[in-house]
Parts: structure tokens; C-alpha cells; sequence
């Protein structure tokens, strides 16, 4: 089946292929992607179209901060088990729940526009470091070159919402700009709709819940979040919801920790191996070194197996907890 593309297609293929910085390279291919039919004749090119896209992501995540004349462009670089971005309005909260759940100090203040840059921080759960990044509003100026890029890189973003004012209205701007930068919000992952690019997993934290009024705010949230997305009520100032932030975040990230342990000895339970759900044995083989990928015999599983011990092959799916000796 012939792929019918457009001629904007090809202009921005042209762009692409003129391109000097994985920014701009992101930008063209992002546009030839949105412009592409969607049909079995272009299932393949947009394959490869996602793989380039990808392959560029991680050229500018080695290169955080580039300036491109006088206008700068921003890039977080990943750490620890995932990347959460704070998606929201201005004076919303996010850098006093930045504040609040990791070690970072950003600006915090009650005028518009505190945050002017990434502001990223490492939050604990148990013993999983987790990757917040408190980002300027999405209304504030000089953003737009650089803002929707690191949302789209995030792994999960955190729609912040102040239910003191007008959250469910605040909630569809944010949605709306969303998709204006063609990504949708969804409660899970899963294949983009029509005219988006990606589908970002999102959480709404209802913020401010040590304000009068809270309360009929927050309700007007849930009913119009009902089915639709998770809406999870804090108080950074008081510390109120924090904890189930911790863990939600946790869960909605879709990982789980395994532990491994050298044969005849005891598992370090302190610094687990943080893998996708679904992973394997030979999966978890190559977090901690190729070789053991390469020459890995079979492992004996504690924890999800019919019993303590029992020996498996390498591609037997882990569970969160459970403790892995490899054999090579």
C-alpha cells in the first residue's frame, strides 16, 4: 500500500535532513510524524520515524543545557528509577511540593513566574530514588522552544491543580496545551489518537488543601475527573497526602525492584535493580553486567516462584520484591 504522503511531509523531511542539533532534528521529525497518514502503507515509517525520535531524545539528554542564538533549550537528563515532570498553571504549588518531598530548593514565592528553569530533584520512596522535576508554568514566557520537549521526555508528568481556584478549568487548560503540542493525557499508556504524537501518563495532584474552600474545589475536580485520570488531594505546607503521592507515583511508573544476590550469599535488600514490569531474568542480567546477559546459565528466584529457590530460565517475568541469583 503506497503511503500517499503530503507535500509538508517532505518540506519538513528537508528540514530534517538540514538540521545541525538534535533539537531541531526532534522538531522536524515530530512535524513529518504528525503530518504522516495513518494507515497500514505507513505502519513502518512511523516505526522508524519513532526510533529516530528516540535516538535524538537521548542525543540531547547528553547535552542538558544548549543555547541556540540568545534563546535557550532546556533538557533534563534522566536519573534514578523514572523522570516525573510538574506540569501546571502559575502559582500553582509545584515548587513547594518539589520542596517538600526531595532535597532540591527551588524558588518559591507568591508572585507569577517563580520558576524560570528545570528545577530537578530526587525524591525517595522506600529504597527507589525517583526523578521530580519542578518546571516554569506552561503560560510563561520564553518556554515555548524548550517546555513541551521535556514533558514529552518525562515518564510521567504531575498535572498540578490549586482547588482554590477554578481546578477544573485550570485542569482543561492544561490539557489543551497539551495537545496543542500533540500529546494526550491518559490514565494509562497506550497507542496516541489520532493527530497526537504521544501519550503521557499523568496524575492530578490537587494542591492546597490546607486552604479554606478546599474541599468544594476538590470535589468539582473529581467529578470532572471521574474515569478519566487519578486525582490525588496534598497539602505540601502541611505535609497532608504526600505519602500516597510517594507511592502512587510509584505504581503509575509501571517498575518494580529485584534484588540479586551472589550464589551461597545474602541479598543487599538496600539497593534493589530497577527494572520495567514485565522484565525477565536475562533482562535483570543485563542491569548488572553484559557478560552475565551473554554467559547466564539460569538463576534461581526468591519471592514469586512456586517455591524459595526455584531455578528458572532467563526469560522468566520478575515480580516486584523478588531476589534473583544468577548463574553463568
Amino acid at each position: 500500500m503506497p503511503a500517499n504522503l503530503p507535500p509538508q511531509y517532505f518540506e519538513a523531511e528537508k528540514r530534517y535532513r538540514g538540521a545541525k542539533t538534535p533539537q531541531d532534528k526532534i522538531k522536524a521529525l515530530e512535524e513529518m510524524f504528525a503530518l504522516m497518514p495513518k494507515h497500514k502503507g505507513t505502519d513502518r515509517l512511523r516505526a522508524e520515524l519513532r526510533t529516530k525520535i528516540a535516538k535524538f531524545y537521548e542525543e540531547a539528554e547528553k547535552r542538558p543545557f544548549v543555547a541556540k542564538k540568545g534563546s535557550q533549550l532546556y533538557y533534563v537528563r534522566k536519573e534514578g528509577a523514572g523522570q516525573v515532570a510538574l506540569v501546571g498553571l502559575p502559582n500553582v504549588g509545584k515548587s513547594q511540593l518539589v520542596s517538600a518531598l526531595t532535597q532540591a530548593a527551588p524558588q518559591v514565592g507568591d508572585y507569577l513566574f517563580t520558576t524560570q528553569l528545570p528545577t530537578p530533584g530526587m525524591m525517595e520512596y522506600e529504597n527507589v530514588q525517583i526523578q521530580l522535576v519542578d518546571l516554569p508554568a506552561i503560560t510563561a514566557p520564553e518556554v515555548s522552544s524548550w517546555l513541551p520537549n521535556i514533558v514529552k521526555n518525562a515518564d510521567l508528568l504531575l498535572i498540578m491543580v490549586d482547588v482554590t481556584q477554578d481546578p477544573v478549568a485550570q485542569l482543561e487548560s492544561i490539557i489543551e496545551w497539551l495537545a496543542k503540542h500533540r500529546m494526550a493525557a491518559s490514565n494509562e499508556l497506550k497507542d496516541p489518537p489520532a493527530g497526537m504524537n504521544h501519550v503521557k501518563r499523568v496524575l492530578v495532584i490537587a494542591t492546597k488543601m490546607d486552604s479554606e474552600n478546599a474541599r468544594q474545589g476538590l470535589e468539582s475536580l473529581l467529578s470532572r475527573c471521574a474515569g478519566a485520570f487519578t486525582v490525588l488531594a496534598v497539602s505540601a505546607k502541611r505535609g497532608d497526602g504526600l505519602e500516597q503521592l510517594r507511592e502512587t507515583v510509584y505504581q503509575a511508573l509501571d517498575i518494580i525492584r529485584v534484588y540479586t544476590k551472589p550464589p551461597g550469599g545474602k541479598a543487599d535488600l538496600t539497593e534493589p535493580s530497577v527494572v520495567r514490569r514485565g522484565s525477565t531474568v536475562g533482562d535483570v542480567a543485563e542491569t548488572v553486567h553484559k557478560d552475565f546477559a551473554r554467559n547466564l546459565k539460569y538463576a534461581q528466584v526468591w519471592g514469586s516462584g512456586k517455591f524459595d529457590g526455584q531455578r528458572v530460565r532467563r526469560d522468566y517475568i520478575l515480580q516486584d520484591g523478588d531476589i534473583v541469583e544468577l548463574h553463568i
